[in-house]
């Protein structure tokens, strides 16, 4: 368990006051504002991604926000609708598609001459 604290594991971020942000929200990163990546030129792509952290950390905090994001948009409505569903089985679909892409790619039709 003092593995878990020291990880910071059950914690708000560092960079969030309740006096100033309100009722925590774990889909919003408290950290420095910084340029979206549509905002980020070419030109400046390089140092926008050393800003950037890329630790285990890190990905564990941007796919916990990403999950979030997408619940409070499309689960978490007081009035969900199919979307959810359907984005659920397409994602299947699609993961079903590419597994089974080495069996079809023997059945092409090919020209041997």
């Amino acid at each position: 368990m003092d593995f878990l604290s020291k990880a910071g594991v059950g914690r708000y971020p560092a960079g969030y006051n309740a006096k100033v942000h309100g009722p925590y929200n774990p889909a919003v990163n408290y950290g420095k504002p910084d340029a979206a990546l549509s905002e980020v030129k070419l030109g400046q792509l390089g140092s926008w991604l050393s800003r950037r952290s890329f630790g285990p950390g890190a990905i564990v905090r941007a796919c916990s926000r990403g999950w979030h994001r997408y619940a409070q948009k499309w689960i978490l409505v007081k009035k969900p609708g199919v979307a959810p569903v359907a984005q659920l089985v397409g994602g299947l679909c699609f993961l079903y598609f590419l597994g089974g892409m080495k069996s079809r790619s023997y059945h092409r039709h090919a020209k041997y001459h």
